[in-house]
């Protein structure tokens, strides 16, 4: 269970990071490009620790569909961008895909034997 809060940490610390560079640029701070970087740093450091006991595909996958689905989110809310039917479309897609490598990943032998007991 900790991995998958390691997970959403590396997630949160993605969108936060990717989000304070747009920040930053749009006004000239550089207290948004420390906070961008901390926040990627630490993106890929929770994702490291995640991926010790989460298959690769399906973290790597989490990690950065989620990340973009709510960083296209916020940046309509946060910076007036447009969201077109294209857009839209692609966020939908991207979703199905997540779900689709969630579902085709099994558990190992061994981890399915120690579940049942």
């Amino acid at each position: 269970m900790i991995y998958w809060i390691l997970l959403v940490f590396a997630i949160i610390a993605e969108i936060t990071g990717t989000l304070s560079m747009k920040w930053a640029s749009i006004n000239d701070s550089q207290s948004g490009f420390i906070l961008m970087l901390i926040m990627i740093a630490l993106s890929y450091i929770f994702l490291a620790f995640a991926v010790k006991k989460i298959a690769l595909g399906v973290a790597y996958a989490l990690w950065e569909g989620i990340g973009v689905l709510f960083i296209t989110l916020f940046s309509v809310f946060l910076f007036d961008e447009q969201l077109s039917v294209l857009k839209v479309t692609g966020l939908v897609t991207l979703v199905l895909g997540i779900v689709l490598i969630k579902s085709g990943t099994r558990k190992p032998r061994q981890e399915r034997n120690n579940a049942a007991v």
